[in-house]
């Protein structure tokens, strides 16, 4: 049976990050939801508050234009508001200082941004201590399946979580070309989903590009966009990114911090300790969502079925999604890097929690996992101690099998098993 054939309408889709937003409403005068555009923000924000809270968009021309030629009066009628993509007005943001100095009352303001506002110096000056940020990413499995994840709190006690809902084969290459945009999960036509990412994208490069960056003509950008989806997984190269562009490493770099700022890669940094020699410290990149990844390089599953070359780079990136939305869940959160040594053993996701336990996992798109699989895990566990809780490769199977101690293949399911 296809996954997607048990999956609830898009818009009943729990999502986890609600409660952090409940709590924060509770207790901080504003706060910011933050994700890419078609991730389901205004959804969650306009669910979480009762029905008289004023909302306004800034996508909308008028309202933008009166945002942005008088902040101080556009914020001094509002009280218990949502603002949505407010990243198209920061001016805005120094008003909403001033009437939260004025009054500190918990929940005067919900707002939304599908760029990253938290880089732009004028929120770090003016909003700190004042506002709560939640990022909202496209769903997770565990959203779309309906159950709580405790993958990283299974792992760091040393256990693989058991899959209560197994995915293998050509069910687990539907699951991973579809990604967790609620519209791809609208459409039952992988065509139709495909012809969606690729418009979404256009529209972000065009629409959202120049108001976060200045950038006037998109081209650029979406050259670099298709180059870094080609090395999505891979060291960042700034050198061969700029060649591809026709810019220099400086402009690449700026570029692909606008990439990041609207929520469509996230370069992930290396991980090292001072007992490990000879180390790799270059960043790697990866696009987030596996749906976007697959529509940009047109990898299809009739391709995968003959030939599943194409499927590792998308499902390390797939993963790499899932675990950056369950650190976010996990109290105290947790950071996410990857390793790689001159000697060329490396793993494709290290995640370090506050206490300093971490787990080291290995991707793999085959159903079979070998001793060598394991060796650049061996060498972080040599490193860690007992700092060192589990390693995994996890890969397309329904068993889980030990490698030696704290060591196991295990299916890619277990990422949302519940136990």
């Amino acid at each position: 049976m296809s996954p997607t054939s048990t999956r609830r309408h898009p818009d009943l889709f729990p999502r986890f990050a609600a409660e952090a937003v409940r709590v924060a409403l509770g207790d901080t005068p504003v706060v910011l939801v933050v994700g890419p555009r078609q991730s389901g923000k205004t959804t969650l924000v306009r669910e979480l508050v009762a029905r008289d809270w004023r909302y306004v968009t800034l996508d909308d021309a008028t309202t933008l234009e009166a945002a942005l030629g008088d902040p101080t009066g556009f914020v001094r009628g509002l009280d218990q508001a949502i603002i949505d993509e407010v990243q198209r007005a920061p001016e805005l943001l120094r008003a909403i200082k001033v009437a939260v100095d004025q009054d500190r009352r918990p929940g005067r303001f919900l707002l939304t941004g599908s760029a990253n506002v938290l880089d732009l110096p004028q929120v770090s000056e003016s909003l700190a201590g004042r506002m709560a940020v939640v990022e909202l990413l496209p769903l997770s499995e565990a959203e779309i399946r309906g159950v709580r994840p405790r993958f990283l709190e299974a792992a760091l006690d040393g256990r693989v979580a058991r899959p209560t809902d197994l995915v293998v084969a050509g069910d687990l290459v539907e699951t991973v070309l579809t990604g967790g945009f609620p519209e791809m999960h609208r459409r039952a036509d992988p065509d139709r989903r495909r012809a969606w990412a690729l418009d979404y994208l256009n529209a972000i490069l065009r629409r959202d590009v120049p108001f976060v960056a200045g950038i006037a003509h998109p081209d650029a950008m979406r050259v670099l966009f298709q180059a870094v989806a080609r090395h999505s997984g891979q060291l960042t190269n700034f050198s061969q990114l700029a060649g591809r562009v026709g810019v220099d490493d400086k402009t690449a770099s700026r570029y692909l911090a606008v990439l990041e700022r609207l929520y469509l890669v996230r370069r992930l940094p290396p991980w090292f300790r001072n007992p490990l020699k000879r180390l790799v410290k270059t960043p790697k990149v990866h696009v987030l969502d596996s749906g976007l990844l697959a529509a940009t390089l047109g990898v299809a599953a009739d391709q995968i079925g003959r030939d599943r070359t194409p499927f590792g780079p998308v499902l390390e990136s797939y993963v790499h999604a899932e675990l950056l939305r369950q650190a976010g869940w996990l109290p105290g959160g947790g950071t996410l890097h990857h390793y790689r040594d001159k000697d060329m053993n490396e793993v494709d996701l290290v995640f370090v929690a506050p206490d300093g336990g971490a787990i080291a996992i290995e991707v793999k798109a085959t159903a079979t996992v070998r001793e060598q699989d394991f060796a650049g895990i061996r060498k972080i566990a040599a490193a860690l101690g007992h700092d060192f809780r589990l390693g995994l490769v996890l890969h397309d199977s329904d068993q889980t099998i030990p490698f030696g101690h704290a060591l196991y293949a295990a299916p890619l399911s277990a990422l949302w098993g519940t136990t």
